[in-house]
């Protein structure tokens, strides 16, 4: 899901592989890739299990303020979201109206008919493919996205894709639409993790530039992780169109 901040009034140098002088692949064919991977890895994850951390900073009109929340996520397919607020602390109007506002927002995101408009694929996005950079796995496709419509739940701006597991790494965006009429810019950095077999958020930070002069910055971390793969528990998964 989408998430922007709400506004407020030796033998191993570790050094990459030299990038190739063009991607082994077309856009197309990554796209492909990708969205058969992601129907795959969406069939297999059966539940998943992690601790978030939110945490708030403002500053600006009318005064600053800070606020911070641990909450358990349970997620168990196919599209059930319960959040449990473990601790908090700091500005109330934060925790009330920013992260309590969030995770209602991923739970109404998470339904099946609102999650089919917003899914990574041709329904909902343009792509061009603008690049190919190497990585620790051996390369990254870099694409841009735009939406075909617009929405508090969807963006424009890059994806990097893992040229081994067709899975979203990294996200640079913005909003499609504005979710605020108090915010001038929003800009969205969203970082994933392998885990076992699938790609999960592992860190997302959102920064919204209030009209007034203020500017909110929004992190969320992910971890703890534990997932239940249907492949592991012996689960027959339907059977994927032949890809490349």
């Amino acid at each position: 899901m989408l998430t922007a901040a709400p506004s407020l009034a030796g033998s191993d140098s570790g050094a990459l592989p030299a990038s190739p002088a063009s991607p082994p692949l077309s856009a197309d064919q990554v796209v492909d890739n990708l969205v058969r991977r992601n129907q795959e890895r969406a069939k297999a994850l059966l539940h998943s299990e992690a601790t978030r951390v939110y945490r708030l900073v403002y500053r600006g009109f009318p005064g600053d303020r800070e606020a911070e929340m641990t909450v358990d996520a349970i997620y168990n397919s196919p599209a059930s979201k319960e959040f449990k607020v473990v601790s908090e602390s700091g500005s109330k109007l934060i925790r009330d109206r920013v992260f309590r506002k969030l995770l209602e927002s991923e739970k109404e995101a998470a339904q099946p008919a609102m999650s089919a408009a917003t899914l990574l694929n041709r329904d909902n996005y343009n792509f061009e493919l603008v690049g190919y950079e190497p990585s620790k796995t051996g390369g990254q496709y870099v694409l841009q996205v735009v939406p075909k419509q617009k929405s508090k739940y969807v963006y424009r701006g890059k994806v990097w894709v893992d040229g081994t597991d067709f899975a979203v790494t990294r996200i640079e965006a913005e909003p499609a639409q504005n979710p605020s009429f108090w915010t001038k810019k929003n800009e969205i950095h969203h970082e994933y993790e392998k885990v076992e077999a699938f790609w999960l958020p592992a860190r997302n930070e959102s920064v919204s530039y209030i009209r007034l002069g203020g500017r909110a910055t929004l992190t969320i971390e992910y971890k703890n992780y534990r997932v239940t793969d249907a492949r592991q528990v012996g689960v027959a998964l339907p059977k994927a169109k032949s890809g490349l």
